[in-house]
């Protein structure tokens, strides 16, 4: 993890958010939850958000209960919502998307 990340005031939170319908922040996380057609298609999901998190060497927090899948975005070296975060929150809409799940 790259220590220049800086932490977002909340103002860049909130922007950030107004790009992110799925997302809320929560604490010093950003927060979706979405929920799949089947238990396969969530373990897709997180699949490729692994590969993608791996790839970017950031990771979020998942928490899988059947269907319904939690990513949490944060920056632990930094304490809270970096860049990172708002950019790997993006990844994830985008393979949510593929899978059928809104964006917006």
């Amino acid at each position: 993890m790259d220590g220049m990340a800086e932490l977002l005031t909340d103002d860049q939170v909130t922007e950030a958010l107004g790009r992110l319908a799925q997302w809320r922040q929560d604490g010093g996380a950003i927060v979706r939850t979405a929920e799949l057609a089947s238990f396969p298609e969530a373990i897709q999901a997180v699949n490729r958000v692994a590969e993608i998190a791996e790839n970017d060497n950031h990771h979020p927090d998942i928490d899988i209960r059947w269907r319904t899948v939690t990513f949490r975005c944060s920056t632990h070296s930094a304490g809270g919502v970096t860049a990172l975060d708002v950019t790997l929150a993006g990844e994830i809409d985008g393979v949510l998307e593929l899978l059928g799940q809104p964006s917006e």
